[in-house]
């Protein structure tokens, strides 16, 4: 029985990035021995178990075979006669193909150190094609890895997969999964540009196609702005319309905080600039983005209009101006209790207007700007 570690740890140790989780394969077990070891049966599908001390994945070496669309059709066969190779060679992407003994000695069968030289992400072998969640895989690998580029063959191999109907069985999940892991990476547009330049982008994300040039811009921006992943795809979603936001968070089952976020910024965009202008609507922005509850929204909103645009970082410091002048402002008990909620709204909105002008009146006279 050998043991070797495998797939991203040893790329990321390669490239001397700090290693997140690490994954193992053995060679030559079988099941049985595994668990006398101690180790504990965790894959329903696949041979996989945790250390008894690390909790660590050991993957026993196995090979696939593909028998339907999709990514879920597949029978895995694992044997003490499995090699290193085999195993390896059903990976996607040489550079995770690459795999690290116990004494610390490389195996790499599909040149993988070579492509992480020369920043290349390159498909393994033509098995790449069998799973359509390896289009997105590779255009997150790009967004995380900003020099390497998509390998020609790989590019065409994708295509392939577009016009055999492969991309047809990725369920909404799945996508939105890979999208998000790469909002959170240091390059996230070029999930798009690789999406597009392998033809994948108009099937997926059609919305985001016809404004793909803003959206890239928008999200290079964002990423300066801001870490959170739902503010760089609410500044992805400045250039659609509501119907294009709401259709696209639909079909791909998109969490709430990301798709009212996205929805908030195309208020923002339109109404921001002319509410900005006075203490009436300035009291307006603040209570129609319930900014006196979700202050924090309001500026992750804002945050991804500025991506888009510089000005709105200028609209921003008054907003805050305006909720900290207003945001102790009450109704008393006795105006609650005698007045209906509709009225309510209203005294509230003139009082906290008129707190806002008594302040800036008192500045005026003391030549202060509020």
């Amino acid at each position: 029985m050998k043991v070797y570690l495998v797939g991203g740890a040893v790329r990321d140790k390669l490239l001397g990035l700090p290693i997140k989780e690490r994954d193992w394969v053995v060679v030559g077990a079988t099941p049985q021995e595994m668990l006398q070891k101690g180790f504990k049966k965790v894959g329903r599908d696949f041979p996989v178990f945790l250390h008894p001390k690390t909790h660590e994945e050991y993957a026993l070496a196995r090979t696939e075979r593909k028998t339907g669309k999709g990514y879920t059709d597949f029978v895995c066969y694992s044997d003490p006669k499995v090699t290193l190779a085999e195993d390896l060679k059903r990976r996607d992407l040489t550079i995770n193909a690459i795999a690290e003994d116990l004494d610390g000695k490389i195996i790499d069968p599909y040149n993988g150190c070579n492509d992480l030289k020369k920043r290349i992400l390159r498909h393994v072998s033509p098995a790449f094609a069998e799973d359509p969640v390896r289009i997105l895989r590779v255009a997150r690998f790009a967004a995380r890895f900003g020099d390497f580029k998509v390998h020609a063959e790989t590019n065409k191999l994708m295509q392939v997969m577009l016009v055999n109907g492969e991309v047809d069985a990725l369920v909404p999940e799945r996508v939105w999964q890979e999208l998000e892991r790469a909002l959170g990476e240091q390059f996230p547009e070029r999930f798009f540009v690789v999406l597009k330049n392998c033809q994948v982008l108009l099937k997926l994300f059609p919305e985001i196609a016809d404004h793909l040039t803003a959206c890239k811009k928008a999200l290079k921006q964002a990423v300066i702005l801001s870490q959170e992943s739902v503010v760089r795809f609410a500044a992805m979603m400045y250039s659609l319309e509501q119907p294009q936001i709401t259709k696209l968070c639909r079909k791909y089952r998109v969490p709430n905080a990301y798709k009212e976020l996205s929805l908030l910024v195309i208020k923002l965009k339109n109404e921001a600039y002319k509410l900005s202008k006075n203490a009436d609507g300035l009291v307006t922005l603040l209570e129609h983005s319930d900014a006196y509850r979700k202050l924090d929204r309001l500026k992750q909103a804002f945050l991804a209009c500025q991506a888009n645009s510089k000005k709105f970082g200028i609209i921003l410091d008054k907003v805050l101006l305006a909720y900290k002048t207003t945001k102790r402002v009450r109704l008393t008990p006795e105006i609650i209790m005698s007045e209906d909620k509709k009225n309510l709204r209203q005294i509230l909105h003139e009082k906290r207007k008129k707190q806002m002008e008594d302040i800036a009146a008192i500045e005026t006279n003391g030549n202060h700007n509020w």
